[in-house]
């Protein structure tokens, strides 16, 4: 007989070790329909790598696609540790993206010092706002943020699109719903020339740092965690529940529209309906398989990115389709969850006469 039994300490080794075999064990599920497809596993792996790290123009688009999803994924780790489900992060991403283009195509003009600025901090704002209506629904009205945020991804990508088919939309577009170019003064500047990945990356790795120091070296960070371990409990030890919350809205929703930001002013340069192919809702595998450790955001969304990038490389080399990296990311995030599980509890096999005693 198999009893689970929860841990009283969990092995620090363990916690960092998980995320490392969900991963590994994620690859080796996907070689199954690989097999299927009749593709050579370990070459197709070898190709994988090769496109995501191959040589300086590769590995720039890994980090390309990695920057949102740094982002993203903290977004959902800082929410996820208050237990705020927020499922928002695509909508709070085209807020942001929206936002950005609204100070950022010359209706403000300035030098560098002064756009630049201005842009992130109204895209941080709009993804705010965003996120703190279903977090005071949940706390003034008792409704699931789960469903509210889920919703709002709609909402919003709509309202995206009416406004590039009117206010917004770049007359010199012939009728494309796209908006006006970000002004240069406005753009996020390169990293490296005549290659795409931009400083946003700098910007979310300055902003994992910063949000690793909140939640372990400040009150505010103890006030969250207090509040995702237990909230009656912290409530009657007197944190600011409702207080707390609110900071934890305010700060996941700014963390998602500046991922939105970051690819309208740092490498597309214009906002399309099409701005995002579902950088939200990857940013919650990226929290997920990091554990929430905002550290961890970091090498779980450059996993993720690459995943991405090397499978058009893999598809090209083996004839099998890149949807094998959406497969991936979705072994990924059940192989997590086995592994949460596994450093939560721990497995016992029971003699019969021991249970039945």
């Amino acid at each position: 007989m198999i009893r689970f039994e929860p841990r009283q300490d969990t092995p620090a080794i363990l916690s960092i070790l998980a995320p490392v075999f969900a991963a590994v064990a994620a690859l080796a599920l996907a070689a199954i329909p690989l097999a299927f497809a009749g593709a050579p596993i370990l070459e197709s792996y070898r190709l994988m790598v090769q496109g995501a790290f191959g040589s300086l123009f590769v590995f720039s688009e890994t980090l390309t696609r990695t920057t949102p999803l740094i982002l993203t994924g903290l977004a959902a780790a800082v929410a996820f540790r208050a237990r705020l489900w927020n499922i928002g992060g695509e909508g709070q991403l085209y807020a942001g993206a929206l936002a950005a283009v609204a100070v950022g195509t010359g209706i403000i003009d300035g030098p560098p010092v002064v756009m630049i600025p201005l842009v992130l901090v109204a895209g941080a704002l709009a993804g705010a706002l965003l996120m703190l209506g279903p977090t005071l629904l949940k706390l003034k009205f008792g409704a699931d943020e789960v469903v509210t945020t889920l919703l709002l991804n709609f909402v919003m990508l709509l309202f995206v699109q009416m406004m590039l088919e009117g206010a917004l939309q770049d007359p010199m577009s012939l009728g494309w719903p796209q908006s006006a170019p970000i002004i240069d003064s406005a753009a996020l500047p390169p990293l490296l020339p005549r290659l795409r990945v931009h400083s946003g990356l700098i910007l979310g790795l300055i902003a994992a740092v910063a949000v690793a120091i909140l939640i372990r070296r400040t009150v505010w960070g103890f006030e969250i965690r207090a509040v995702g371990e237990n909230a009656a409990a912290a409530r009657f030890a007197g944190i600011p529940v409702t207080a707390t919350m609110v900071r934890v809205a305010l700060i996941s929703g700014g963390l998602a529209g500046l991922a939105g930001v970051g690819e309208v002013a740092g490498l597309k340069g214009y906002l399309t309906s099409d701005l995002s192919p579902g950088f939200g809702y990857a940013g919650i595998v990226v929290a997920m398989l990091a554990r929430l450790s905002p550290l961890g955001v970091v090498a779980a969304a450059l996993f993720i990115a690459a995943i991405f990038v090397g499978a058009d490389s893999m598809s090209r080399g083996t004839g099998v389709a890149s949807y094998i990296a959406d497969l991936v990311v979705a072994l990924s995030l059940l192989c997590v969850l086995v592994g949460g599980f596994v450093t939560r509890y721990r497995i016992r096999l029971v003699g019969a006469r021991k249970a039945e005693a």
